[in-house]
Formats: structure tokens, C-alpha cells, sequence
């Protein structure tokens, strides 16, 4: 099962995993966060695929805060592996629209978790966010790390998504794996997120907003990296740890079958230097708009992978500037075509 595979990952995950044969079933709210053409577009491609692999595929559009939806879907497909990827996305909009993130983000996320108790899912993968880290100063950011100083209520309800997938771990001998995403990018992207937007306002020679003055940096990660580590940690569910005891607290992992990952490039750069990527690659030379600082917003994001990298034996393979060529490539086909 994946919820949210109407999202930019929750679309590439599908679609890695009807290749490889899985039945999937799909639930997703098509919400007007951003475009959802965009989101029926990706669900059309799904279906493609699914019809060329003869594999099983069922969508069902239901917000997961609908309890009595979300049970009876689990009822009627008992799902082995849950990847949980729906949430109300976006730290600016969390500013503005408070109760659809605590609706969607928490409350949604225990249907969920009360579901896949009574499914007795064999392992819960769910998306958390870097931006659990807030005001978090050391670079690179580790699991280890303290993050008790959220700097928008997003993060809040991403943090509070791992804190209960941890009860339910310890209570119920639930599996969790919550994955702390980093700046994902990439065809079919996320029209409220960076890369988007920046690309939107440069082929319109309109200004782009440059938070900061500039002075920001975020770890890019590739969708296609992106995907790979979620692919093979399906596999690995986390296992109760006889050698930690209640004595013992660290934030990303427990006695419980519960664990937290970094999921990121480990090689962060600078806005400017990613505008100047986009620049070079659609050819033309943005307008820049410096402005202030978001108090929403962190000044840099970095991710130490390793404990994701011993785990999967992977590492991030695309460089930034082949990561940028193929996204600008989809989306001249897809906007100007």
C-alpha cells in the first residue's frame, strides 16, 4: 500500500515498485494544495504501466483522516508493507492553514497506525522531514541530533509522526521506518518547492524571491536516489534491540522495531549556486528578488547518510547538474509541449 501516490514520490515509488512486480494499492486525496492535474497526470502514467505489466493496481481517493475509508481498504486488501507518504505538505503553508496539518498529519497518521496494528503490517514505512531539525546549528545533521526546536508547526507534526510511530512500535511490535527527506527534486516535482518554482518564474521572465540574500543551502536530492534507498529498505524492517535497554535513549533507534533515517544527498550547496544551474540550463538569466529571511524557514540543511548508506549500500548517484538537466528537460516537455 502507498498513500499519497498522487505526490511526487509517492509517483516514482509506484512506479519502481510495478516494475518490479508488486500489487499495489493506491490511496490519495487529490487535494488543491498545488495543481492536481498535475497529480491526475501522474496517476494516468501509474495506470499505464500497470496495464503494460498486467500487474494489480486500485486507487482509492479518501483524505486519511477518514476513518471508517482507511479501515475499510485495509480490510479489504491486508497490506504487507505500508509506505506512508500522504501528508499536508509545505512549512509556509503550515503557517496559514494549521488544522488541515494536524488533521492530515496527525490524525491521519493514526488511522494509519491503528490500521496497520490490526493488519499486523510485516513494516510501516513513513515520511518524516529534515525539517524536524529547526534551529539545529551542526552541519552535517545527524539522527542522533536533538530536534526539540521545531521552527514551524510542519516540522511539529512531522516530529510528532515519529514520536508515535515509536509508541506503536514499543506497544504493538509494529515495524517503523520514518525517513527524514531532504530536499527531493526532480521530473514531476512538487510545484510549491524550489526547483518549481524557480524554473516557472525564469522561463516567464519573472522575478524569483531569493530568501536570505541568498545566503541559504539545501542537500538537492535526486527523485531517482530518492527512490533507491526507499526500494531496498522494504526489505528490512526494523528488529526489537535486546542490546538497548530503557535506560538507554537515542532519538533514531530504541529497543522498540523502530528507526529513523537521514535520506539525502550528504552534499549540500549553496541557492546560488543551484540558481545558477537552472540559469545555465534553460539559458536564460533570472531576475532576482534578495529578500529577508522566513522565520519558518532554516538557513541550511545538510544530511549525514550514513546510516542509511550501511544499511541499503547505497549511495546517491546523481550529480546536481545532471539531476537539473533531466529535470528541465521533463518539464519543457511537459508544460511547453
Amino acid at each position: 500500500m502507498v498513500t499519497g501516490i498522487g505526490g511526487f514520490i509517492g509517483f516514482h515509488l509506484s512506479k519502481r515498485l510495478i516494475s518490479e512486480g508488486y500489487e499495489i494499492t493506491g490511496i490519495d486525496n487529490l487535494n488543491h494544495y498545488y495543481d492536481p492535474n498535475l497529480k491526475k497526470e501522474r496517476i494516468k502514467q501509474l495506470r499505464v504501466i500497470s496495464n503494460d505489466k498486467s500487474n494489480s493496481f486500485e486507487l482509492y481517493i479518501t483524505n486519511l483522516e477518514n476513518t471508517e475509508n482507511i479501515k475499510e481498504i485495509f480490510k479489504k486488501h491486508c497490506p504487507n508493507i505500508v509506505i506512508n507518504l500522504a501528508a499536508q505538505a509545505g512549512v509556509r503553508y503550515s503557517v496559514k492553514k494549521p488544522i488541515e496539518y494536524i488533521n492530515s498529519n496527525i490524525l491521519g497518521f493514526l488511522n494509519i497506525l491503528e490500521n496497520c496494528k490490526e493488519a499486523r503490517v510485516e513494516h510501516l514505512i513513513y515520511a518524516s522531514s529534515s525539517s524536524v531539525y529547526g534551529g539545529n546549528k551542526k552541519i552535517p545533521f545527524s539522527e542522533k541530533d536533538p530536534v526539540n526546536h521545531p521552527v514551524s508547526l510542519y516540522a511539529t507534526t512531522k516530529r510528532s509522526n515519529e514520536l508515535m510511530a515509536h509508541n506503536y512500535s514499543h506497544l504493538f511490535n509494529l515495524p517503523t521506518t520514518g525517513l527524514r527527506f531532504f530536499t527531493v527534486y526532480g521530473p514531476w516535482g512538487r510545484p510549491d518547492m524550489a526547483p518549481m518554482i524557480f524554473a516557472k518564474a525564469i522561463f516567464s521572465k519573472k522575478p524569483i524571491k531569493v530568501f536570505n540574500h541568498g545566503n541559504m543551502s539545501r542537500d538537492f536530492t535526486f527523485i531517482d536516489d530518492t527512490i533507491e534507498y526507499i526500494y531496498r529498505l522494504i526489505g528490512k524492517p526494523p528488529e526489537r534491540n535486546k542490546t538497548i535497554t530503557q535506560e538507554y535513549f537515542s532519538i533514531d533507534e530504541s529497543w522498540a522495531p523502530f528507526r529513523i533515517l537521514n535520506v539525502g544527498n550528504g552534499n549540500p550547496t549553496s541557492l546560488m549556486d543551484f540558481v545558477n544551474l537552472l540559469e545555465s540550463e534553460i539559458g536564460i538569466k533570472a531576475e532576482k528578488l534578495f529578500m529577508e529571511m522566513k522565520k519558518e524557514d532554516v538557513e541550511k540543511t545538510a544530511a549525514d547518510i550514513t546510516s542509511i548508506t550501511n544499511l541499503t549500500g547505497y549511495t546517491p548517484q546523481k550529480l546536481l547538474v545532471d539531476g537539473i538537466k533531466e529535470f528541465i528537460n521533463w518539464y519543457k516537455n511537459f508544460y511547453f509541449q
